[in-house]
């Protein structure tokens, strides 16, 4: 961030010629995550030769029989020795219609925590479902886990068609199976799609092996996908991260606010309150790296100078008079347990919401919820690792929340240990209200 340079409104024009899509794979042990991504990362020529070469060497060392485009992604020793992916690896490609990010979540159940990690800001979810064993017990939970982070989009696909002789049979029972399941969650959007990860069908192109689909490849729906609408654009929230002041004398009155919009639309003078102060003011300019720009929408860095002199400090928010976060210091939360040491009713932990830091204490847990059948356990007294539960907070300074369902930007947080600085805990705003 800094003081107003060149005018300008290039900043928005950029970003939106270059959309990024966020997406996470998510699977069984052996359904073929990884090699799907190393088969985009080949299709879409964004591999080196040199890791080609790589991996065409590592593939006949092992004695694979062909070349395993799951070694790009299954980067860690532990992975490779195990063929299983442990930790989230993010993977970039592009297309001439879109960039993309990958997070490469891992599928057993004892790393729920990095499913929640690298899906969290994901604006779409590929489920891996393995065509001979159809939906299994971590289909289940990923697509319950995809719908508790409120990922907007969700597509599953049905690998391994090649080894089930691309029966159309098949494919229909299994999205059958996994819309029955669906149908007992908020689920979103669905698109169900049959695949070979291996030999590439209907990754890039259509495949003639399965004429009977008659839906886009994978490629080109999530080249084609509308996102802009997922986004918040209703409930202006801009959370304050620095107050610049620069100290070069042509500079020496500049004043501004530093951070990311969270949610909505802000132009150069429109009305806003300041939180938690109730100040009211309006907007002067938007400033950034390049210049000032007429208005500000998620997910971009902005500095917001202000007409009045305001007292705003790290923390505070800005927002529109008339909609505000409501301002609570209890409130309940779906929270995603994310170390050893278990969480226990009473504990206190450091919480951190957007730019703002408070204390936090566990005032009751009101459910440990089983991600496998949804029961909820309303005897438990805590939660371990990889658990997630409902429980009721209590903070030591009022926090500006929105529910996360409504605004993921505003109702996620997370909670640290303040003896380790660990983060022990990643949280989602329910309500006030038990």
């Amino acid at each position: 961030m800094a003081p107003p340079g060149a005018a300008g409104n290039g900043v928005l024009t950029s970003h939106r010629q270059t959309e990024m899509l966020r997406f996470a794979t998510a699977g069984s042990v052996d359904d073929g995550k990884s090699t799907l991504i190393g088969r985009l990362l080949y299709e879409t020529k964004t591999l080196f030769e040199d890791q080609l070469e790589a991996v065409e060497r590592t593939s006949e060392q092992r004695g694979d029989g062909y070349v395993n485009l799951a070694l790009l992604t299954d980067g860690l020793r532990a992975e490779r020795e195990q063929g299983i992916t442990i930790d989230v690896a993010y993977r970039y490609f592009a297309t001439p219609k879109r960039k993309f990010v990958i997070a490469d979540t891992p599928g057993h159940i004892q790393y729920t925590r990095n499913m929640v990690t690298g899906a969290s800001t994901a604006d779409l979810s590929i489920v891996l479902i393995d065509a001979r064993k159809g939906v299994v017990e971590q289909s289940r939970r990923h697509a319950f886990l995809s719908t508790l982070l409120r990922i907007p989009h969700l597509v599953v696909a049905v690998n391994k068609m090649d080894l089930v002789d691309y029966d159309e049979a098949v494919y229909e029972r299994i999205a059958e199976d996994f819309s029955s399941w669906a149908s007992k969650l908020e689920a979103p959007d669905i698109t169900f799609i049959p695949i070979s990860a291996l030999h590439g069908d209907n990754l890039v192109e259509r495949s003639q092996n399965m004429p009977w689909y008659e839906g886009p490849s994978l490629l080109y729906h999530l080249e084609h996908l509308h996102i802009a609408s997922d986004r918040n654009l209703i409930d202006n929230r801009f959370p304050v991260q620095w107050v610049v002041r620069p100290m070069r004398d042509e500079h020496h009155d500049y004043r501004g606010y530093a951070g990311q919009v969270a949610s909505g639309v802000f132009k150069p003078g429109d009305e806003v309150v300041v939180l938690p102060s109730g100040r009211q003011t309006r907007i002067a300019g938007i400033d950034t790296y390049d210049g000032p720009i007429q208005e500000a929408f998620p997910p971009l860095s902005v500095t917001m100078r202000l007409e009045d002199e305001v007292d705003i400090s790290r923390g505070d928010f800005i927002c529109r008079l008339h909609n505000q976060p409501w301002e609570a210091r209890e409130f309940e939360a779906m929270v995603c347990w994310m170390t050893d040491h278990p969480l226990r009713e009473g504990g206190r932990y450091a919480i951190k919401h957007t730019s703002r830091s408070a204390r936090a204490v566990v005032d009751e847990v009101r459910y440990r919820l089983d991600v496998n059948t949804l029961h909820r356990d309303e005897e438990a007294g805590g939660l371990d690792l990889n658990e997630i539960g409902r429980l009721r907070l209590r903070t030591s300074a009022p926090l500006h929340l929105d529910e996360y369902r409504r605004n993921r930007a505003t109702g996620g947080f997370i909670l640290i240990d303040e003896a380790t600085n660990d983060t022990v805990g990643a949280g989602m705003v329910l309500g006030t209200e038990g």
